[in-house]
């Protein structure tokens, strides 16, 4: 019998202070809510006893890497206490039983009841018994139903009726709940001159009311739009069609909301709430041309938020022949488009970068140990003892690369990259690189050849970045090399981006690009000295960190080209782009 001691270990630290209190209510609500452990009172005690010290955006996040995680009703019921953007990625993914809903609804807000709505797995039972609180959740005058609240808190501050299968709500009543109809109720200009006729909903009523409050909207409050946000949060757009003009600005948008869009410049102007395009763009711009999978982030909480891959040809007037502007789609990027492995369910960057930080501390301290015996720091060690503790060095070392790029993968996911400005020269970085590859390309056969003709090129941006980058893509070429296989690299300068090609590997020539991308560290594909997370892994995480420096990676069928932006020496009479 093996005993599970993890949540005894977890409830053991110390969470008196600010950095124990946000472990550990990462470190319990991750076991829950994944059921790893038992929903124990004494953890959720502790739970909530901690969760006022734990910052709103530590809550936040562990509630999202829970939202595919289908947690326990224990996790559910802690977290629909809480804000109700906290809690709403945890009821979009709660699988729970039908009656553990029904009892969960009246402790729901009608935000959080919102979110339920939108959802088109849950139980007829419970989509019924969200119904009943159609009349309690939108109502916006304190004259409905005969009640004397007034208010927008008047539906929070009436008490609610249990649920019962056998609850029936009017047609006048539904009528009345509607959000339109019970503003216009509450705008109207003056109470009716004659008496409001008894019996049931009256639609002459609705329609005069409406148009009053038709004529008075614009001297209305503003709604609150925090009920609009939650829902808006709820839905996610996968696509749409965009228009832009001669300027490239975007004038037309069909697919999902508009204002977060509308104004939107190709030239790396970015909108005042911070939506931009990546360099891909805004380089085909320039040129006139058409663009594929270039990088587009919508900031917001509309359906358009978030990451988006846009693909756009130029338009130009059959008359004149002048370029009109840009008639393109958007599409929500694949998941071989992010970098790091094909993502489990729930699985958040901040998750992955804590996993990370873990693995190191080990490793770290596996390799130095290692390299004590390997040197005899302790005293004589046989050759034998030597010979293997020389082996786990260099395997450790080989674990702590892979551990950085995981960590890189996660923090380009997170958006908590930090780039610096800089510039760094290509033609030595190239054959620093290639010294460093030269055991591996001795051991796969392979012959790295850098143009002599490359000039005096210098790329802007991050100098280890930069260097991490073209050093992780030689690395993935040359483990794929062949016996006696030349790996020719060249680079040109085109405007204001420097054009990086290389020769692709004969071993990698026969797959696609979706199959190459693919090709992770348990495929068959995987070769000696092939990169520990696999080849695929290798290549998303250099066009996704080549896109976060403003550049692009593209796979041809014959050479791999990387594009970087470039920092033009004062010699070719061209400055800086930083």
């Amino acid at each position: 019998m093996r005993f599970d001691d993890s949540l005894d270990t977890v409830l053991a630290a110390d969470m008196a202070t600010p950095l124990g209190a946000q472990s550990g209510w990462r470190q319990l609500v991750d076991l829950i809510g994944r059921r790893r452990v038992p929903a124990t009172d004494a953890a959720l005690v502790r739970l909530t006893e901690i969760r006022d010290s734990v910052p709103h955006a530590v809550r936040a996040a562990s509630a999202r890497a829970l939202e595919h995680a289908e947690p326990p009703i224990e996790i559910v019921r802690l977290f629909i206490l809480d804000d109700a953007e906290i809690a709403a990625p945890v009821l979009r993914g709660a699988r729970l039983a039908t009656a553990d809903w029904i009892a969960l609804l009246p402790a729901l807000g009608p935000r959080l009841r919102a979110v339920l709505r939108h959802r088109r797995d849950l139980d007829p039972q419970v989509c019924h018994a969200l119904e009943t609180f159609g009349a309690a959740d939108f109502v916006l005058a304190g004259d409905i139903g005969g009640t004397a609240a007034d208010g927008l808190g008047a539906a929070d501050a009436a008490p609610r009726a249990p649920y019962s299968p056998s609850s029936f709500v009017s047609l006048g009543e539904a009528a009345r709940s509607l959000p339109a109809v019970n503003q216009a109720l509450r705008s109207a200009d003056a109470p009716p001159t004659e008496p409001a006729p008894s019996g049931p909903f009256q639609i002459s009523e609705l329609v005069a009311r409406i148009a009053a409050y038709q004529r008075q909207r614009e001297t209305d409050p503003p709604v609150d739009p925090a009920d609009a946000a939650a829902v808006a949060a709820a839905m996610r757009g996968e696509g749409f069609r965009f228009e832009t003009d001669a300027s490239g600005v975007v004038r037309w948008v069909d697919g999902v909301n508009r204002a977060p869009l509308i104004g939107l410049a190709l030239d790396l102007a970015s909108l005042p709430g911070g939506s931009r395009v990546d360099g891909v763009a805004a380089g085909a711009f320039r040129r006139r041309a058409g663009f594929a999978n270039a990088r587009l982030v919508v900031e917001g909480n509309s359906d358009a938020a978030g990451d988006w891959r846009i693909t756009a040809i130029p338009l130009f007037d059959p008359a004149t022949g002048r370029f009109t502007g840009y008639r393109g789609s958007a599409r929500r990027p694949r998941a071989d488009e992010q970098a790091g492995p094909s993502p489990r369910p729930g699985l958040a960057p901040d998750s992955l970068r804590q996993l990370v930080h873990e693995l190191r501390t080990p490793t770290t301290a596996i390799a130095g140990f290692a390299e004590m015996i390997e040197t005899q720091m302790l005293g004589p060690v046989a050759d034998a003892y030597r010979e293997r503790a020389a082996v786990i060095r260099d395997h450790a070392r080989e674990l702590l690369a892979a551990i950085d790029d995981l960590d890189l993968a996660a923090r380009i996911e997170s958006k908590a990259l930090d780039l610096r400005g800089g510039r760094l020269a290509l033609k030595p970085l190239l054959a620093r690189i290639a010294d460093d590859l030269a055991p591996l390309a001795s051991l796969r056969g392979t012959v790295v050849a850098i143009d002599d003709a490359i000039a005096a090129l210098e790329i802007a941006g991050d100098e280890r970045a930069i260097e991490r980058l073209i050093g992780r893509l030689m690395a993935a070429l040359v483990a794929a090399g062949g016996r006696d296989e030349r790996i020719g690299v060249s680079a040109t300068l085109d405007e204001d981006m420097i054009a990086l090609e290389f020769d692709r590997p004969i071993a990698l020539a026969s797959h696609e690009e979706e199959a190459l991308l693919a090709i992770d560290a348990d495929s068959d594909d995987q070769d000696q000295g092939a990169p520990l997370l696999g080849t695929g892994f290798a290549l998303r995480l250099v066009r996704n960190l080549a896109l976060e420096l403003g550049g692009s990676f593209a796979l041809g069928q014959t050479r791999l080209t990387l594009r970087l932006p470039a920092a033009v020496t004062s010699d070719m009479g061209q400055a800086s782009i930083n």
